[in-house]
């Protein structure tokens, strides 16, 4: 089995930053991509950021030049690094990857249990 467990979600104030990580563990033969996600109270999940095996980030245009995904290939650890943060950025976050895993074969999509987000005005 794969697990991914989130962690570096909290409180704070507008205009703040957190940290958030995301490890991945278990049978783990590869990680593709990486992502993370975020669900606000009444409404559809949506994507923040996904970044490659190789580096290649993608971020949603609501997160540009104030989020920064990046990732740690030799710890199956993707983080999210994030700055200015506003009270719309409130949700849970919930980060993702495409594992080969030596248990359930072919690459599958894993989900962490999310972290809580809180921004306040």
């Amino acid at each position: 089995q794969v697990q991914l467990v989130e962690s570096g979600g909290g409180l704070v104030q507008a205009g703040g930053s957190l940290r958030l990580s995301c490890a991945a563990s278990g049978s783990i033969v590869s990680i593709n991509d990486m992502g993370w996600y975020r669900q606000a109270p009444g409404k559809q999940r949506e994507l923040v950021a996904t970044i490659t095996h190789y580096g290649r980030t993608n971020d949603a245009d609501s997160v540009k030049g104030r989020f920064t995904i990046s990732r740690d290939n030799a710890k199956n650890t993707v983080y999210l690094e994030m700055n200015s943060l506003r009270p719309e950025d409130t949700a849970v976050y919930y980060c993702n990857a495409d594992v080969l895993s030596a248990a359930t074969g072919p690459y599958r999509p894993y989900w962490g249990q999310g972290t809580q987000v809180t921004v306040s005005s």
